[in-house]
């Protein structure tokens, strides 16, 4: 999976957690990145009056394997055609609305497969193709995510369960064993319940698996495997997570796809299984006297 967008997303989110002179090197860039990418890191140093090692360095923080692929990356996002983020205006017409809409949901989408890691993204995979069970945990909104991931991995016989409970879900996760995984699902990443139920989880032989917005995040420092969505904040007409939901349900999608794929042939057993199962529970029940 080659990484070419998303730089300039990082970098936006990123520069006011890291250190003074790396963000130096992040401001440079964001303010100045059709010259950035033609620069090379002894350039850039020069040019943000730091030096090559915080643009190396920067790099790292940025968990980008060098100045080469943040270049990569902030020219594709330079390339990609520029979209308004306008919010829904009063009395707009049905059409406006729905190319906004669909606009927002199209480009949070590309975003969020821009930030997805492969490495992160196989580990990921790898913990919940060989789980014994596995434990959803999100409220609110995250919490929707966390039901229907919990729906979609009991269709391929996982043993799964979604939980929107502080109480309930501690309930379970403190007895997680080697093989389990818990995932924690949070927009913020600073959500409180959530960063509780991986506290727990870490205390136990689980895999801990964070989904949130991309950065640094109480919820993504305890977990052993962190995915991420694009941070682009709502709009404030549509706050009620509408565009969060949908990059978080793309990457339940994406693991879904990866882990039914790994066993292919008995996947489509499981499916083939619970459809008819869906199927017959409209067919007329059968009732006999005695």
């Amino acid at each position: 999976m080659e990484k070419i967008n998303a730089g300039l997303i990082m970098l936006a989110e990123m520069r006011e957690k890291l250190p003074p002179s790396e963000k130096k090197v992040a401001s440079y860039i964001l303010e100045h990145p059709s010259k950035a990418i033609k620069m090379t890191a002894v350039e850039l140093g020069e040019a943000s009056n730091t030096s090559s090692a915080a643009v190396i360095r920067l790099c790292k923080s940025l968990n980008v394997s060098g100045v080469q692929e943040l270049k990569l990356r902030i020219a594709g996002d330079l390339q990609r055609e520029k979209t308004d983020d306008h919010d829904i205006e009063p009395n707009e017409p049905l059409r406006s609305i729905v190319e906004k809409v669909t606009m927002q949901s199209s480009q949070i989408l590309k975003q969020t497969a821009d930030l997805i890691d492969a490495v992160e993204l196989e580990r990921a995979v790898s913990a919940l193709s060989n789980a014994n069970r596995i434990f959803f945990f999100g409220v609110g909104a995250s919490g929707i995510t966390a039901m229907d991931a919990d729906q979609k991995f009991l269709r391929i016989n996982k043993n799964s369960k979604a939980f929107m409970d502080l109480h309930l879900g501690a309930t379970a996760v403190v007895n997680a064993e080697e093989g389990d995984v818990v995932i924690g699902i949070s927009f913020s990443g600073e959500t409180h319940e959530v960063a509780k139920i991986l506290e727990i989880a870490r205390e136990t032989p689980a895999t801990t698996i964070s989904l949130t917005r991309y950065g640094s995040s109480l919820v993504s420092s305890l977990a052993d495997i962190c995915l991420y969505t694009s941070p682009n904040v709502e709009a404030a007409f549509r706050s009620g997570a509408t565009s969060s939901r949908l990059a978080q349900l793309h990457v339940i999608d994406i693991l879904f796809m990866c882990v039914a794929t790994s066993n292919y042939e008995q996947t489509i057993d499981y499916l083939d299984s619970t459809r008819t199962a869906i199927q017959g529970l409209h067919k007329k029940v059968n009732t006999r006297k005695k």
